[in-house]
This record gives C-alpha cells, sequence and structure tokens, in this order.
C-alpha cells in the first residue's frame, strides 16, 4: 500500500502536566513538528488548560488545539463532579480521580487529528510505574488502543500505520522530573494538581504527592508553588 502520511509531524496530547510536556519534549527531540491537542473537559483544575498553552508555545507547535468536550455531563469523577478530591496519599485502589475512560476518549480524538492532518506518530504521556492506578496507563491498554487505531481508520487498514508513543511509560516519576531537566524544559511551567489552591497546588492530592515524590528522589530543586507542603 501507498504510504502518505507526514512521517516529520506528530500529534501530540498535552494536557499542562510534567509527564505530558515532557512526552512532547521527546517527540520534539525525535525531530517531530508538533501539533499539540489540549482536551478542556471542563475539569476541576481548568488552570491545566494554561499550563498547556505555554508548553505548546515553548516546544513550538505547530498548531495548538484546545477542543472543549464537556465531561462533567457524566461526571462519575472527582474531576468532573461534586466529589472531594482525595487528600489521604496514595492508595491501592483506582481512586476516584479517575475519569471514566478519559485515555480512551482523548486518544480516540487524537487519533481523528492525525489522520486529517496526515500524521501517523501520537504522543501521549502515560506512565505505568508512579501513578495513582488508572487502567488506561497501562500497557495492554496503549497496545490494544494502537491495534484499533489500524483497524477503525483508513490510512491505517490502505497500510498507512499509526504507532502510539508512550515515552514515559516505565518511567518513575523521578525518572521524568529528570528529563524534563535534561531537555531543559521548565518543570515551573506545567501543572499537575487536581485540586488547585487559588494560584498554588494543594500540595495534598495524589498527583500532587507524586510530583513532589519525583523531584525529592530525583534530587532536583521542586519549582511548584505548594499551598501546604505535601506529605510523605
Amino acid at each position: 500500500m501507498t504510504q502518505t502520511g507526514n512521517k516529520g509531524v506528530a500529534v501530540a496530547l498535552i494536557s499542562g502536566g510534567l509527564d505530558s510536556m515532557v512526552a512532547a519534549g521527546l517527540a520534539v527531540e525525535a525531530g517531530k513538528r508538533l501539533v499539540a491537542l489540549t482536551i478542556d473537559y471542563n475539569q476541576r483544575h481548568r488552570v491545566e488548560l494554561q499550563a498547556a498553552s505555554r508548553i505548546a508555545e515553548r516546544l513550538r507547535a505547530e498548531r495548538h488545539i484546545i477542543l472543549p468536550i464537556d465531561l462533567t455531563r457524566f461526571g462519575g469523577s472527582a474531576l468532573t463532579a461534586d466529589i472531594d478530591v482525595p487528600k489521604e496519599g496514595v492508595g491501592t485502589d483506582i481512586p476516584v480521580t479517575y475519569v471514566p475512560a478519559r485515555n480512551t476518549i482523548f486518544l480516540s480524538l487524537a487519533l481523528g487529528l492525525a489522520e486529517a492532518t496526515g500524521a501517523r506518530d501520537i504522543y501521549i504521556g502515560v506512565n505505568a510505574l508512579d501513578y495513582s492506578g488508572y487502567p488506561d496507563c497501562r500497557p495492554e491498554f496503549v497496545e490494544a488502543f494502537q491495534a484499533l487505531a489500524n483497524v477503525a481508520t483508513k490510512a491505517g487498514v490502505e497500510g498507512d500505520r499509526f504507532t502510539i508513543h508512550t515515552p514515559l511509560l516505565r518511567m518513575t516519576k523521578a525518572d521524568i522530573a529528570a528529563e524534563a531537566a535534561r531537555l531543559e524544559l521548565d518543570a515551573g511551567m506545567s501543572w499537575s494538581c487536581y485540586d488547585p489552591v487559588g494560584d498554588q497546588h494543594c500540595g495534598r492530592c495524589d498527583s500532587c504527592r507524586l510530583r513532589a515524590k519525583g523531584f525529592v528522589e530525583a534530587g532536583l530543586p521542586d519549582p511548584t508553588d505548594y499551598a501546604v507542603a505535601p506529605l510523605e
């Protein structure tokens, strides 16, 4: 089959968080020109959208699309409904901050954008080590979605295959913080907190705790402004 995709372009899902910033930075390091996609799903921590814009500009994305979809209409998560964000520490169960099928939804939108723009590489900053236990951050999910992408699209069935890149999949948060430093990306541009206190990270939610842990273990200064210092 004829290969028609633009191999020099990648779609990067940029949420505004540290992980998505580093994943997109690695796409640029690999020589890709970025089309950045940020999903405004009416999330509790909407401040991350501003961080996403800063990151896309820093990485010189050719386009940055902020796409609105209102997942509060579905609810089912502390990020999209009137449910308290847990502050007791990272547990072993899937937490209420899990947004039902979020990465499936986001990757589906990224896939549509990639096919429309000719990109055949999609970057997402999922991580299966230091994370909150979300099922859509696992290798099995990524492999299954890539297989789906290549049977669900015109490009895929014609042999112009898509690749889902997850360069952080097996990194610790310390590894990710170190990669940000190596790439000369200012981690302070990124936003991780699920329950902001004004313009500060709360310091207590799972995401704040994991972020702080990463900088400590990497031996790097944490540029994050926390309302309360994260607990061990």
